[in-house]
């Protein structure tokens, strides 16, 4: 099959999120009675460690977003109406917040962010305690959200909330 990526192309690999491709090879540890099929060598920004995964993986991988797409969907944050998810089991409450990832877009992860932040703002007013699903989720959502933008934008990424709120407040 065709390569689609090269070296030191940033890409969001499955929900590892983004890597780089450090290299494309027949690794050793194919035996040699196989056939011999190349590989995609990440190396995530969020881990230590590769991955190696066939060219023609059935994972979800596709390029980081750019610059440009990045800070229009950090301008379009404040129109962005977040619905908060409320349920008492469990399941239902995790299928919920895994669907959203899915998607692999960013756009999905910023409503997802922003609907889970309201529920905890909502019971904290509520005197009520902040789940560990909804923690859980919300920092998986932020983390594969900040490192896709701080990559596209060439930042670090606990820059990412502080340009966001400049970009937004200006």
């Amino acid at each position: 099959m065709e390569r689609r990526y090269q070296i030191d192309d940033m890409v969001v690999y499955g929900n590892t999120g983004v890597c780089r491709i450090v290299d494309v090879t027949v690794p050793d540890f194919i035996p040699a009675d196989k056939e011999k099929v190349e590989y995609y060598v990440l190396a995530p920004v969020n881990q230590d460690g590769f991955i190696y995964t066939p060219v023609d993986t059935k994972v979800f991988m596709r390029p980081i977003i750019s610059k440009e797409k990045a800070n229009e969907l950090i301008d379009r944050i404040p129109t962005i109406q977040a619905e908060v998810y409320h349920s008492s089991n469990m399941q239902d409450l995790k299928a919920h917040y895994e669907a959203a990832f899915t998607s692999h877009d960013c756009a999905d992860l910023i409503e997802l962010s922003m609907s889970i932040y309201m529920k905890k703002q909502y019971l904290e007013q509520q005197k009520k305690k902040f789940g560990q699903t909804d923690a859980k989720f919300m920092k998986k959502a932020e983390d594969l959200l900040f490192n896709e933008l701080a990559a596209a934008l060439g930042i670090k990424k606990d820059e990412v909330p502080g340009y966001i709120s400049a970009r937004i407040h200006k």
